[in-house]
């Protein structure tokens, strides 16, 4: 399946699900990416960490660890 690090900047993806377990799980959940939700990736750092998503209209930087748990359609 694809992840939030696969999407290409400029592309909206919507999330299918999230893996991981525990506390990391529970903090991307805080931070309001859930299942259903769309993600629209702004911009990539040079050297691909962070990565900057508008979710729910408010933007957002992402771990690319972290981007690895989220899977999308």
């Amino acid at each position: 399946m694809k992840t939030l690090k696969d999407v290409k900047i400029g592309e909206t993806a919507r999330v299918s699900r999230l893996t991981g377990e525990g506390a990391v799980k529970r903090r991307i959940m805080d931070m309001g990416i859930t299942k259903g939700v769309d993600v629209f990736v702004r911009k990539v750092a040079p050297l691909g960490d962070p990565i900057e998503v508008t979710v729910r209209n408010y933007e957002l930087s992402i771990r690319k660890a972290d981007a690895e748990m989220v899977l999308v359609d």
